[in-house]
């Protein structure tokens, strides 16, 4: 109740002060058709309430996936979606960013599935250059496959925010007076899939997908993207210091939503690659900046 108590004092001090948040905009949903396209197995996506919803379905044939007909570089992004409810085990929904050159840059959002009555992990990861290996696992504070929950990624030149509902979950900043390389000149499209992942996904592939139960469903709307387009040989965005996540508000979290990234880290994170003193034994520079240690 305490806690309770502080974090509405909080807030209020804030307002009252005239801080204004980070929070992104208020995304607009819009139907599927505008912003993205099926990338393969078409029949595998149904189509629903004239396209504002779509279903992704996986069986022991295939799974599928769609991406953003433009290429972005900065911006906002966020879907609604409901997963593959049940036993899931063996089954990844996936939500990112990605570029398409030889050096790669790439921001996941990949939800693995478990055995009925276990919990979803969300993993998280950012490719900058080529390199990866910035895993982080939570678990959510409810069930995902019950009802839709918004997973939006906002991308600035200061910082990668991922967010569930609002609340950030992490964060990456633009680190490269550290030596880390960050994501600022490749334009990436926006894609999801669902797919068997069986061989990892689960206890790192000891759960295996039970095609008895295919087949597998999840479901999406909103289809939100407000994003600086580009062509994927762009290296900056024209509006760059325009729009408005590229205004200082936007730059980094306010003391609010750090404590609620404190929140989510402290009861939720199962695995974070900055507290990996065996694959890591010194941390990634990052980490300090990001106040992941």
């Amino acid at each position: 109740m305490a806690s309770f108590l502080f974090t509405v004092c909080l807030s209020f001090f804030f307002l009252a002060a005239g801080v204004r948040s980070a929070t992104p905009k208020k995304a607009v949903d819009v139907p599927f058709g505008r912003n993205y396209v099926p990338t393969w197995a078409f029949d595998h996506i149904k189509y629903n309430n004239g396209g504002n919803e779509i279903q992704l379905v996986l069986d022991k044939y295939t799974g599928t996936g769609f991406q953003s007909k433009g290429s972005y570089l900065f911006g906002h992004f966020s879907m609604h979606i409901k997963m593959v409810p049940g036993d899931s085990a063996g089954t990844v929904t996936a939500f990112y960013l990605s570029s398409q050159n030889s050096e790669h840059d790439e921001i996941d959002f990949e939800f693995l599935g478990n055995r009925s009555g276990q919990p979803y992990i969300l993993q998280t990861n950012v490719f900058t250059g080529g390199g990866g290996n910035r895993e982080q696992r939570i678990y959510l504070w409810f069930d995902p496959s019950k009802a839709y929950h918004t997973y939006s990624v906002l991308w600035n030149l200061y910082q990668i925010v991922f967010f569930v509902d609002d609340v950030p979950i992490r964060v990456f900043k633009n680190s490269k007076d550290l030596g880390v390389k960050f994501p600022f000149n490749q334009s990436m499209k926006l894609y999801s899939s669902l797919w068997n992942a069986d061989d990892w996904a689960t206890r790192g592939g000891l759960e295996k997908t039970d095609w008895s139960k295919a087949p597998f469903m999840a479901s999406y709307r909103g289809f939100h993207i407000d994003g600086c387009e580009a062509s994927v040989n762009d290296k900056y965005c024209e509006t760059q210091g325009k729009e408005w996540w590229d205004q200082k508000e936007y730059r980094d979290l306010d003391a609010y939503q750090y404590k609620r990234l404190k929140w989510v880290r402290q009861k939720y994170t199962i695995y974070n690659y900055c507290t990996d003193r065996v694959r890591f034994p010194q941390p990634a520079p990052e980490c300090k900046r990001d106040r992941d240690i």
